[in-house]
């Protein structure tokens, strides 16, 4: 019998648990302690202080269904999505860890066990790769496990030997293979052109440290860290060659359909569209519902691209007004039993995706009849790339995003001309220095910066009022001293050293931004006005207050 993706979340959990491993949950998007990863993009990560043998726990075997995300940073499959039956964003990570107890044997003994015996799958249409050294698993492989030799790939460091990062735990691997059949086009072979071979779990011996050096380190203790992404494991339970046609996506891509007029599997530049915008749904709930917002730098930047990559995928097959945000309860009615964080932030994810719906579809109006325009004229005169500064135009004058413009020549057998485009924002850059001036001051980035957070309302952060998400957004200073001369206000920002920052110490020179200030700005003949600003954890001792630019009032002083 088919098994749905969630009797094989519960399935894994409940055969791992059964030997002795602790069911750890989750852990969130957002690393909790690890500045040097953007997003979760393992199960392993939530451990790896463990690994290291920087942290303990009460457990040495531990089992999960982790949420993970791989886009931006090293770990990207963003511009891939939609292109294939198997990239996302978004996906879910079922994982065993031993942590100096089991090693090398028995993480293959449970690893083949659950596949062929658990899930059911037949033995001759599995393959294994193993480390080319490593000639311990290649004996447990075949005498243990009675796997044929011929059935048994050596293979390179690129393809097993796993690192986290640049930086961290790793070691050699063996991976187990699915041959989906002579229907999927490819190799018979793990590792081959084509996806008819198609990985589905990677057992990782954890036994090195790398450090920055690139010098590999013994851990104190030989562990085990495995992968299997459950959308793989569906798919090949279900019978399906696509990720997109497992239950996982089904209801999903259902509800587009409904909302679009377009029927999956029937015409494929749609069913594109369409497979981004399910993947980009589910990645927009699950990191709203961990605390991600749209923003113009680091997690908040990727999930501004996955929402205006998805706004743009709509448009093209006939959508013009804002409907992601829609969408987003089939996301959560499909995934809130597992995750039951989505169900409490459903309101809030829906209302994050709208506005940023909102926001861009001015640009999108304004820029995509002109990218059209330019894809045309490449192609009338044969053409293989996009002019870099007619690109430039498009982006300096409506802020149309480079990544859409890249894709958008990609759909079309063209390539961007990246080096143009640098050279023309370069040159604009310039421009604006040279031009800089009595009547035309170039502001600051971080004031620039500050002032587009304002004008599109960007959202700050997310709290709860009585018991309610309420999203907290970027909003012009109001002047209330005439009326006040003591105010409540919201600190919407705090700058150190012309830099954004989230908190500052006793000592520190700052200026912050109030939504609301008794505080008259330098202006008129006016010298700025000074005082104290009161805070819950310490206060700012304000020696000047200016007016950065229309609706932007910055308040400088000292932490006291």
């Amino acid at each position: 019998m088919k098994q749905t993706a969630q009797q094989l979340r519960h399935g894994f959990i409940q055969y791992f648990a059964e030997r002795g491993h602790h069911a750890v949950p989750s852990s969130p998007l957002i690393p909790q302690a690890d500045p040097t990863l953007l997003f979760t993009n393992a199960g392993m990560n939530q451990f790896k202080g463990v690994f290291l043998g920087e942290d303990s726990r009460s457990y040495k075997r531990a089992v999960t269904v982790q949420k993970c995300m791989r886009a931006g940073g090293k770990h990207n499959d963003l511009e891939n999505v939609g292109y294939t039956g198997r990239h996302h964003t978004f996906f879910e990570m079922l994982g065993n860890f031993s942590f100096g107890d089991y090693f090398k044997k028995e993480a293959i003994q449970f690893g083949w066990e659950f596949l062929t015996q658990i899930v059911g799958l037949p033995k001759d249409k599995l393959w294994v790769t193993i480390f080319r050294d490593d000639d311990e698993a290649a004996r447990i492989w075949e005498h243990d496990m009675g796997i044929s030799p011929d059935r048994i790939m050596r293979c390179n460091e690129k393809d097993n030997f796993w690192q986290m990062g640049e930086t961290g735990p790793c070691g050699p691997c063996s991976e187990i293979h699915y041959d989906q059949g002579s229907g999927v086009p490819g190799d018979d072979i793990p590792n081959g052109a084509g996806d008819r071979v198609m990985e589905i779990w990677n057992l990782v011996f954890m036994q090195y440290n790398r450090d920055s050096k690139g010098t590999l380190t013994p851990l104190p203790k030989p562990s085990i860290d495995t992968g299997m992404g459950l959308e793989r494991l569906a798919a090949v339970v279900q019978g399906v060659t696509s990720n997109y046609d497992t239950d996982l996506f089904t209801s999903i891509l259902a509800a587009i359909a409904t909302r679009t007029g377009h029927r999956y599997r029937h015409e494929a530049p749609a069913d594109r569209s369409m497979r981004v915008i399910a993947d980009h749904l589910r990645a927009t709930s699950f990191l709203v519902a961990d605390g991600v917002l749209p923003s113009n730098e680091g997690r908040g930047y990727v999930l501004r691209r996955i929402l205006r990559r998805a706004a743009r995928h709509g448009r093209l097959i006939g959508v013009a007004e804002p409907f992601l945000y829609e969408l987003t309860r089939p996301v959560v009615e499909m995934m809130g039993e597992p995750y039951p964080e989505l169900r409490g932030a459903s309101a809030t994810i829906a209302e994050v995706t709208q506005g940023e719906e909102e926001r861009f579809i001015a640009t999108l109006d304004q820029g995509l009849p002109i990218v059209n325009d330019l894809v045309s004229k490449a192609k009338a005169a044969k053409r293989t790339t996009l002019a870099g500064e007619e690109v430039f135009k498009l982006y300096d004058t409506y802020g149309f995003p480079i990544d859409l413009m890249t894709e958008a020549a990609r759909e079309h057998g063209l390539v961007l001309d990246e080096a143009a485009f640098q050279r023309a924002l370069e040159e604009q850059r310039e421009r604006a220095r040279k031009s800089a001036g009595f009547e035309v001051v170039a502001a600051k980035p971080v004031i620039e910066d500050l002032i587009g957070k304002i004008k599109s309302s960007e959202a700050i952060s997310v709290h709860l009022q009585e018991d309610k998400p309420r999203i907290l957004k970027y909003v012009a200073t109001e002047f209330v001293g005439y009326e006040h001369r003591e105010a409540d206000g919201l600190v919407q920002a705090i700058l150190k050293n012309d830099q954004l920052v989230k908190e500052a110490v006793e000592g520190d020179e700052v200026e912050l931004v109030l939504d609301a200030t008794p505080f008259y700005p330098e202006g008129g003949g006016q010298v700025g006005d000074q005082g104290l600003i009161n805070g819950p954890e310490g206060r700012v001792e304000v020696r000047e207050t200016t007016r950065a630019a229309p609706g932007l009032i910055l308040h400088k002083g000292i932490v006291r």
